[in-house]
């Protein structure tokens, strides 16, 4: 079933290079100019496994008269009434202006599922746009680079989201939506080098010889889906093309190869990294594993062809440490040891995938955090900047998948890079949710939740 989607906004946003993204291909004109799309235009689209009816709108003005720019703002109200879900959005390079507020206004008024896009959202510059966002109370803004493909993950989850709201009704999400959440396929994305495994892998998981496998490098080469289910939980499981170095990949089979294997990260919940035992972290290992951290996935390692090692508890004890030295942003990260011609570790690998997308789904209580908040740093307070002391007042969760905070804190911008990495993992410990990317934005600005706690 097509969704169609409504891109929406003030002008000079960037509708129409989101609309351009989405379609995949150059169909709208975009200049730094405002007002270049003045005429409704849609397209087909695709975001992941959505198919998307999309419809690019004039930049909204505030006007009723009998004006161009009235009649352009009649064709946007005209794309809200036919949209099933809206995106609105932002720029967060700027903020929130009085038209955005006034715009916010009437997409409230328009009873229809809406998505608050803060685009432009590459760099720190963007950050306190992005928090001022939350200020027109259309709940989560979803960071976005239109221009630079950024966000796409969580804007297809947002729109995931905005239309099973719409289907099961608008009341607040329960307990048990919050079940049903559980039910949804977990897209697990099998990743890694050429002929580590992968395959070979994903066959002993579903016991069937489902895909093609072999001695030879780079027989994968599309991303392949394939439904499954391990003890009643519904699983997608997606088999990716081997990533080697940039510099290798030369032929244009293999760069389209390496651009699915991208994509499938980019739209996973979890991925598995596969790595040959007797091979494990080598460059590129760390290369992938850098790159489905910072697209905001879980991790899951799995240490393939076991049965090969000579002296596994001597291995795993140096690979943790190997681990933790050559990729702390994964430190925690759990390696489940694999042999899928023995039938080895299936199981574990498993219930740690599990275990990661539960902890990548958390959420932790406002009072709860600042409870750790408190008690952290007054075991270890922040260090005295230019002889001036820095004090961490408050905490809370903004999102999760994955898991994103907000600390409020004076001269925020002194607070050095080195305690935000030790607030976060000792956020990671205390929660355990450890080989989960968490992210952590510290702000100076007056609290924006202060009134709803």
């Amino acid at each position: 079933m097509s969704i169609t989607l409504a891109i929406v906004g003030r002008p000079n946003v960037g509708k129409s290079t989101l609309f351009n993204r989405l379609a995949g291909k150059r169909l709208a004109i975009v200049d730094d100019a405002p007002g270049v799309t003045r005429d409704r235009r849609e397209a087909d689209g695709r975001l992941g496994d959505l198919d998307l009816r999309l419809i690019d709108t004039a930049g909204f003005e505030d006007v009723s008269d009998e004006s161009l720019e009235a009649r352009m703002r009649a064709q946007t109200e005209a794309a809200i009434r036919d949209a099933d879900v809206i995106a609105f959005v932002i720029d967060a390079r700027v903020g929130v202006t009085p038209l955005d507020e006034r715009f916010a206004d009437l997409l409230r008024r328009a009873d229809k599922p809406v998505v608050l896009l803060a685009n432009k959202a590459e760099g720190r510059t963007a950050e306190a746009g992005l928090y001022e966002a939350f200020s027109l109370g259309l709940g989560e803004p979803v960071a976005v680079s239109a221009e630079h493909g950024e966000g796409m993950g969580d804007l297809h989850a947002a729109i995931d989201a905005a239309v099973r709201d719409r289907v099961d009704g608008d009341d607040p999400v329960s307990e048990d939506d919050a079940e049903n959440a559980a039910d949804r396929p977990i897209k697990l994305a099998v990743i890694g080098r050429p002929n580590a495994g992968k395959s070979t892998l994903i066959n002993a998981l579903l016991r069937e010889d489902r895909l093609l496998t072999g001695p030879e490098a780079g027989i994968t080469r599309d991303a392949i889906a394939v439904d499954w289910s391990w003890r009643g939980r519904a699983i997608r499981l997606i088999d990716t093309a081997g990533m080697r170095r940039k510099a290798k990949v030369q032929a244009k089979l293999e760069q389209l190869s390496v651009s699915e294997t991208i994509h499938a990260i980019k739209f996973s919940d979890v991925c598995v990294l596969v790595m040959d035992a007797r091979e494990a972290l080598e460059r590129q290992d760390l290369v992938i594993a850098d790159l489905v951290i910072r697209e905001g996935r879980a991790l899951v390692l799995a240490l393939a062809k076991w049965d090969q090692i000579a002296d596994p508890p001597a291995y795993m004890r140096d690979f943790k440490l190997k681990l933790d030295h050559a990729l702390p942003q994964a430190r925690g990260a759990v390696a489940a040891a694999t042999s899928a011609v023995a039938g080895v570790g299936l199981d574990a690998l498993m219930a740690a995938v599990i275990s990661a997308h539960d902890d990548w789904n958390a959420r932790i209580k406002t009072g709860d955090l600042n409870r750790w908040l408190q008690h952290t740093i007054a075991r270890h307070p922040p260090p005295a900047v230019s002889g001036r002391r820095i004090k961490p007042r408050y905490i809370t969760q903004i999102k999760a998948r994955p898991p994103t905070f907000v600390m409020m804190c004076s001269r925020a911008e002194a607070l050095p890079d080195s305690y935000k990495r030790y607030l976060v993992n000792d956020l990671r410990k205390a929660s355990g949710m450890e080989g989960v990317p968490v992210r952590l934005h510290v702000r100076a600005n007056r609290n924006p939740f202060a009134e709803g706690e």
